[in-house]
């Protein structure tokens, strides 16, 4: 073939790799094994040059450490119940699990079309039963531990999904799906109990060192780790107490009220057959209508109301009113907050406008009180507290002395915190406790398209889990499953009506099914063995090859899919099936593909799909413009006009390797080791080349092996070809050794593009005479020796400004270097007139010469 034409090779070598298994783990090989894995997708549309990045990127990385000599593992499967495949099937009117299984086919077809290659006898999808019955077995396990439980909550409550969120699906207060304003309503409905693995997640955090510190910060932020202490305030005039979690446990005697969350469980009942009911209920409505980032944001308006009750504060005996206010949170603490306004921004705008007491009992030290510019001065003796209080234009929330607290007056806040918790706990109405922001996970759905609960309800056993001889729990499918805020489950009689399986007797099932994201947290552990019909998967397998060696998908699942892929990870570790406790080991989060200013979406109209670009140009191209368009952890714009630029390199570079084929092939430097390194050269272009060969290999490799900097990787060869095409004017004249350093050269180009544009190389690999694929003749190899430069570019600056460059021996001495920038024509115009203070070298980089 003397040009390339990328639509008569890359269909050719998709078969080649299938039929040949290139991606086939090898469970009997001696080979270091390498588990490469991609987030697998959502079925509910077909892929854009957005969804590319991803797989595009995780490709690169398995055919890289196939060459490397790894057994390299690499599964694709499909995420393929919950709401967006649900939603896409009703608007397009039709069954989901025939729209799914359809788009199934149109992605995997479009998986093969970009050329990434996947181990496909290992493929999985969560909506079958023989995947989503072990997804069934692990809610019965955790059920059978105390894990799985269910109870009547206010809930994150979705108006156009029709359906419940978790926490961590509400973003802003919308729904992570629809952008639809969440509302809360109370629902009984099932958890997991991620709160008790709260501390492990938490900890365990310092042993991912291979995460980016980004992702492991917001898993920290989430869970909320707080120390503080817990506070009893009794109900005044009964026995009866309200515990209140506090930070500040140092600002207790400043605590002129309290406030309930309006979700309080205490509410209702502290008001009921009282003047402040009907009021109470108004309050609540009201709050119900707003989200919760709202509510407790800094600026916002705070609104609460008395409700008729007062508490005692136990550290002074003396009584303070109880209020509810929406700017308190019932997932915060206790829900109940000891309101301290003049050293909380909150409680202060709220006491300002309900005309509340603000007590001063922290106060800012003498010596900083001339440095800042805080409106709460240093009080002295002759302007009292209450004074102050009445002239605060903002809560002070810094540290000082403590004042107006008792026997605690004098000290320092931060020395009185242990203090005042142990004088509490001393006298049993404190004590020092850890509180986290961590929810238990929420998992009950009010939708079809999910795997089942597996539990029954009986009047005389209560609730059952379904027992592993019966499941799975089969999803019916004759069922109309439009969204109606009830389970759609709950109108099909023949699902509903069973038997109990401890007494025989009637019972009926649960009709809610299971959020999506219980089916990710751990596919990655039955591709080990996706066809057993006896475990969910195989324990000494899964020992071996687990944790994942490089896992990569979105930072969009940093909070959801991967903190709950850890818990259910720590869970089965529990449960004795695996000897691990974290899933992936190495972590990387691409960014996302911008086109006209936003992340590609159908909404926004603004997707680019892959499959005309691939006909045009061919996937290779499509492949090498991907990994180019910026560093991958970065987000990068699309320019459909630069993809072409990709396509005329590639096009130039099979053009100098085709016509040099003939020749290297009779030098069959494909079939035996030459180490040009130490060929003695007399031309030196030929040692510049040498050399720059030596420095891609190096150089990709670093890129490859670090932080998948594949531009600046392609960058490389990129320059390298440039230099070749250089030396071609020349190489017809050169000895055989200089001859060989060329023809090495392009056979090194073809190993270094190869996991960037595989059809590509494939092909020219045999057409320069290779035996076999591309990917099993092992990566090249450099050598120190050869890295050696001859010459060196030196920046010289004046004043730190860049005025001229030299080019000098490397053996050059620093002394020389500093003398020949100085000398240097462009330099002494600059520095002409003036004096030279110094002059200082950066070892083969640069020379600043400073003058005045």
């Amino acid at each position: 073939m003397k040009e390339y034409i990328p639509s008569e090779i890359e269909a050719k070598w998709q078969k080649v790799w299938a039929q040949s298994g290139l991606f086939k783990m090898n469970p009997k090989t001696p080979k270091p094994k390498y588990y490469c894995l991609m987030m697998f997708p959502y079925p509910s549309a077909a892929l854009h040059v957005g969804h590319g990045r991803n797989y595009i990127i995780g490709d690169v990385v398995a055919r890289y450490k196939i060459m490397k000599g790894y057994n390299v593992l690499a599964p694709m499967g499909w995420d393929a119940f919950g709401l967006p495949a649900e939603n896409a099937a009703i608007k397009g009117a039709e069954h989901p699990r025939t729209s799914t299984l359809r788009n199934i086919a149109t992605m995997k077809k479009q998986l093969y079309g970009w050329g990434v290659g996947y181990d496909w006898d290992r493929e999985v999808a969560s909506c079958l039963p023989e995947y989503y019955k072990w997804t069934q077995w692990i809610f019965v396990k955790m059920f059978e531990k105390g894990l799985a439980y269910k109870k009547f909550s206010l809930v994150n409550w979705c108006p156009s999904c029709q359906t419940v969120l978790a926490n961590e699906q509400v973003i802003d207060g919308c729904c992570e799906r629809c952008d639809s304003k969440v509302k809360e309503k109370d629902l009984e409905q099932w958890f997991f109990k991620i709160t008790a693995y709260a501390e492990r997640l938490l900890a365990d955090l310092k042993k991912l060192d291979h995460w980016p510190e980004r992702v492991k910060m917001m898993q920290e932020n989430w869970i909320g780790k707080s120390a503080g202490t817990e506070i009893y305030f009794k109900l005044a005039g009964t026995e009866d107490q309200i515990a209140c979690f506090t930070t500040r446990v140092d600002t207790i005697y400043g605590a002129t009220y309290m406030v309930l969350a309006p979700e309080h469980p205490l509410v209702k009942k502290l008001v009921k057959g009282t003047e402040y009911e009907k009021k109470v209920e108004q309050f609540l409505e009201m709050v119900s209508g707003e989200n919760k980032i709202e509510r407790a944001a800094a600026d916002k308006e705070k609104n609460g109301m008395y409700i008729g009750k007062d508490v005692v504060n136990p550290y002074n005996g003396k009584k303070i009113p109880l209020w509810i206010a929406d700017y308190v949170l019932m997932e915060y603490g206790t829900g109940a907050v000891m309101a301290v306004p003049a050293h909380d921004q909150r409680d202060f705008m709220f006491a300002k406008k309900y005309g509340l007491p603000i007590q001063i009992v922290i106060q800012k030290n003498d010596e900083a009180s001339t440095s800042s510019n805080h409106p709460l001065p240093s009080m002295g003796r002759e302007r009292p507290a209450d004074e102050m209080a009445a002239v605060m234009t903002e809560a002070y929330e810094g540290d000082g002395t403590v004042v107006n607290s008792m026997l605690f007056d004098g000290m320092q806040n931060r020395a009185a915190i242990d203090k005042m918790a142990e004088y509490g706990e001393k006298l049993g109405f404190a004590k020092k406790t850890v509180h986290y922001k961590l929810r238990d996970w929420l998992i009950s759905r009010q939708r079809y398209w999910g795997a089942p609960i597996p539990v029954v309800y009986c009047e005389k056993c209560g609730a059952v889990a379904v027992p592993e001889k019966d499941l799975p729990v089969l999803l019916p499918e004759t069922v109309e499953f439009r969204p109606t805020g009830e389970s759609p489950l709950a109108r099909c009689p023949e699902f509903m009506q069973t038997t109990c399986p401890t007494c025989g007797g009637a019972a009926r099932r649960e009709s809610d099914t299971m959020d999506t994201f219980v089916d990710s947290s751990w596919y990655f552990l039955r591709y080990l063995s996706p066809r057993d019909d006896n475990r969910p998967f195989d324990g000494t397998l899964v020992n071996k090859w687990l944790p994942v060696d490089q896992y990569i998908g979105g930072i969009e699942h940093a909070i959801l899919h991967l903190m709950y892929a850890r818990f259910i990870t720590k869970v089965i570790k529990d449960l004795g099936a695996i000897s691990f406790d974290e899933p992936f080991g190495r972590l990387f989060t691409q960014g996302m593909i911008i086109k006209d200013g936003a992340k590609m979406s159908k909404s926004k109209g603004n997707t680019v799909s892959p499959d005309p670009l691939i006909a045009r140009y061919g996937a290779d191209t499509v492949r090498l413009y991907t990994l180019f368009i910026g560093p991958p952890e970065k987000d990068a714009e699309w320019n459909d006009q630069a993809v072409e630029g990709s396509y005329r390199f590639l096009k130039r570079a099979w053009k100098i390797i085709e016509k040099y084929a003939d020749e290297i092939k009779k030098t069959v430097i494909i079939s035996r080791d030459v180490d040009d390194a130490s060929f003695s050269l007399e031309n030196k272009k030929a040692r510049d080349l040498r050399r720059m060969s030596h420095e891609a290999i190096s150089k990709v490799s670093a890129d490859m092996e670090g932080d998948f900097h594949f531009n600046t990787a392609i960058a490389s060869v990129m320059e390298l070809m440039n230099f070749l095409y250089e030396c071609e004017t020349e190489v017809a004249g050169w000895d055989r050794d200089a001859k060989t350093v060329f023809y090495l050269a392009l056979v090194r180009v073809v190993k270094l593009l190869a996991p960037f544009v595989p059809h590509f190389s494939e092909e020219l690999w045999q057409l320069l005479g290779g035996k076999g694929s591309v990917f099993h003749a092992g990566w090249p190899s450099f050598s120190e020796k050869a890295l050696g430069r001859e010459e060196l570019t030196i920046v010289v600056q004046v004043n730190g400004k860049v005025r001229s460059r030299l080019l000098v021996p490397s053996t050059v001495s620093e002394e020389s270097i500093k003398e020949m920038a100085v000398q240097d024509d462009k330099v002494k115009e600059c520095i002409k007139g003036k004096e030279v203070i110094k002059v200082v070298a950066v070892p083969k980089k640069l020379v600043n010469v400073v003058v005045k």
